[in-house]
């Protein structure tokens, strides 16, 4: 077989970042676009040795896990991959991805994983999006009709990257991820910069104005924040947008221009300027109230994120004795979370910034038995003495690494140190069963619970206890 050879495949199951498998007389096929159980005709696009992949052509016959997607755009841009899915599906989906991971890479056996738990609404669930200005994605269709007749359509565009794609721009008029407002607005923004003839900001040429449109919306207060992130300063085109916005939608409680000449396609800004309101919104997780700046890290799914505090709360069985290390702390959302039913909570975190955050977040909540550190995780606990000598051994870890798991000499760490509880929090089932395979020496795993934080992806939060 060679790429572009086309077959009919019965899918069998659920693979790897969304995709689905067939499998063709022993040889595996991943097929973008197929649902377990559909009946597909695809097309070859990658021959390798051990597997091959594909794309959809046509479903012959659905699968009964099949739904049709609510977002017109839905397979072109890189916001949702499973809305042809049925919700309870993907649900049963993350929580295998977890038991195949705890099997296959951590070695364990007979491990309960609890069902996971989903969102009561898994559209409009996000309270950050991040939109970007750039040159337009055209389809085979539209770039025909462009051929035929001669003409070029306009190329800017505002929406989101198609996947692979970091300089082509699906040009979003509707987005089922944030809320009904924020793709009002994003048309808004769109219109505002058409009129005005505006440029888009390109890596190639290093120069234009509009980079990103960044929207964080508060599920709790209400509040909403608008933020431009730009090459340079405009101030005068700055306070027209902000005008029109303002007048438009009188929803928006702040509005912000964060400016960077930077390569780099990250939506932050060396400079901030707030043409309206505060700068922040405020949001609300259990007892506590956040103060959310443009550039701040802040959970991404507010009802979801309480769920999974919650969740580590129970299975943690604090005492008010407890002495709590909070280990990739971020902003002290966890810390401040379970603040009042312990002793100490020590927080260690490696941005600044986070750190910042973290402080000022307590101080709002009235909060005074959290204490953060700043700087390297690593360096921290291998120079343990001076941390264990003021605040105590911890009774309980938790800990909530990055995608990449924990650094081998920071499991190490942790098993000297060895606290008799661990919340092992994880975006990444992967790398933690790897982490846990080494921890098992001296732990046993208990709860496993997985947790839903990004509907219609393949992502999924997963939270593990362990007792020495």
């Amino acid at each position: 077989m060679k790429p572009g050879d086309e077959l009919t495949l019965t899918l069998d199951d659920f693979a790897f970042e969304g995709k689905s498998v067939a499998r063709l007389n022993g040889l595996v096929i991943f097929v973008t676009g197929a649902v377990p159980g559909d009946v597909a005709r695809v097309r070859l696009t990658r021959i390798k040795k051990n597997f091959h992949e594909a794309e959809v052509l046509e479903i012959i016959a659905p699968s009964t896990l099949r739904i049709g997607p609510r977002c017109r755009h839905f397979g072109v841009c890189g916001g949702c991959k499973w809305q042809h899915v049925r919700y309870d599906a993907q649900l049963t989906f993350k929580r295998q991805h977890v038991i195949d991971a705890l099997e296959r890479i951590g070695g364990f056996r007979g491990i309960v994983v609890n069902p996971t738990l989903g969102c009561d609404d898994p559209y409009f669930y996000r309270n950050k999006m991040e939109f970007s200005f750039g040159q337009r994605w055209l389809s085979r269709e539209e770039l025909a009709v462009q051929k035929e007749s001669g003409t070029k359509t306009a190329s800017f565009a505002l929406g989101l990257h198609v996947p692979q794609w970091f300089d082509r721009i699906v040009d979003l008029d509707e987005c089922w991820l944030q809320s009904e407002l924020s793709f009002r607005i994003v048309n808004g923004v769109r219109r505002f910069a058409l009129e005005e003839g505006l440029s888009v900001y390109s890596t190639f040429a290093h120069e234009g104005f509009l980079r990103n449109l960044v929207i964080r919306q508060s599920k709790r207060t209400g509040d909403v924040m608008v933020n431009i992130v730009t090459f340079d300063s405009r101030p005068a085109i700055m306070t027209a947008l902000t005008h029109r916005l303002v007048m438009d939608f009188p929803e928006i409680t702040t509005v912000c221009n964060n400016i960077t000449d930077r390569k780099s396609l990250v939506a932050i800004g060396d400079e901030e300027r707030v043409y309206h309101g505060q700068g922040y919104i405020t949001e609300r997780i259990g007892e506590r109230t956040y103060k959310i700046s443009a550039n701040s890290f802040f959970q991404t799914n507010t009802s979801q994120a309480e769920r999974l505090y919650n969740t580590a709360r129970n299975m943690a069985q604090f005492t008010p004795a407890d002495v709590v290390f909070d280990l990739y702390s971020g902003t002290g959302t966890i810390a401040l979370h379970i603040a009042d039913l312990v002793r100490w909570v020590v927080c260690v975190e490696s941005v600044s910034a986070a750190v910042e955050d973290a402080h000022r977040n307590a101080a709002d909540n009235g909060v005074e038995n959290c204490r953060f550190l700043l700087g390297d995780l690593r360096d921290i606990l291998l120079t343990q003495k001076q941390v264990l000598g003021e605040f105590g051994k911890p009774n309980v870890m938790i800990i909530d690494p990055p995608r990449a798991g924990m650094h081998a000499d920071v499991v190490r760490s942790v098993m000297e140190i060895s606290p008799q509880r661990i919340i092992y929090i994880s975006c990444n089932p992967t790398t933690q069963a790897r982490d846990l395979k080494m921890l098992a020496e001296q732990y046993r795993v208990g709860d496993v619970q997985p947790v839903d934080m990004f509907p219609h992806t393949y992502h999924i939060e997963n939270v593990v206890a362990l007792s020495r």
